[in-house]
């Protein structure tokens, strides 16, 4: 790091990765062992895999060929049969597009080609025929969100808001969900899911109290958080 020039995860930044569709590709499949696989749920009602009844969220074209891989691998052979996935649009302007002659990398049968296969219209890097893993994505879930009711609306206005997806995006139809939290549900000052309220004025006292309390509770284990 720093002057060194080194980076965690690799020697340069701003540009993609040459493997990513491997790596976003091993992402997706890994997901879906996953539920199937490791102890996510552990509490004193239940321990073990999630199991196959899951809604998988797919977020951006990152995870696209998540549903893709859940039909051709799973659904296929009887597995997941009541598995749903939701694709969360995030940036319509970073969709995934590469050279047409790279779906033969994505282990996926010809019956996808369809889903995948993209004219593209810009200039940058270069106009044609491209696969494209965001309109796939899109294509094979069965919702598509995105981070606003605003944004929703900005994706099927036209061809230049919507990324040369939105005659595909008004066909499968989008819900936009304001990203976050609902702040009068969450407030600390009056949260129902705490045995202690607090503010800005008591959050320090507080927090440590009801790190105790939850650790009494489920003992010494990981905690994610997301807003």
């Amino acid at each position: 790091m720093g002057t060194t020039g080194s980076k965690l995860y690799g020697p340069r930044t701003g540009v993609d990765y040459k493997d990513n569709q491997l790596r976003f590709s091993l992402l997706c499949q890994a997901a879906l062992e996953a539920p199937r696989v490791l102890n996510l749920n552990s509490s004193k009602y239940f321990s073990g895999p999630y199991g196959e009844d899951v809604v998988f969220v797919a977020n951006h074209w990152h995870t696209a060929l998540l549903p893709c891989y859940l039909k051709s691998m799973y659904k296929s052979r009887g597995i997941y049969t009541n598995a749903k996935v939701v694709f969360c649009i995030h940036n319509i302007a970073y969709q995934g597009r590469h050279a047409f002659a790279d779906f033969c990398l994505l282990n996926l049968p010809n019956e996808f080609k369809s889903s995948f296969d993209f004219i593209d219209g810009y200039n940058k890097p270069v106009k044609g025929r491209k696969i494209n893993w965001m309109k796939a994505g899109i294509l094979e879930s069965d919702r598509v969100l995105t981070v606003s009711p605003y944004y929703a609306q900005e994706l099927i206005s036209g061809i230049e808001r919507g990324g040369e997806l939105d005659n595909i995006i008004r066909k499968t139809g989008i819900t936009g969900v304001v990203n976050g939290m609902d702040s009068q549900e969450w407030n600390p000052r009056t949260d129902n899911y705490t045995g202690l309220k607090y503010d800005a004025t008591t959050v320090t006292e507080a927090k440590a109290l009801l790190k105790e309390a939850l650790q009494a509770e489920v003992g010494e284990v990981g905690l994610w958080g997301w807003n």
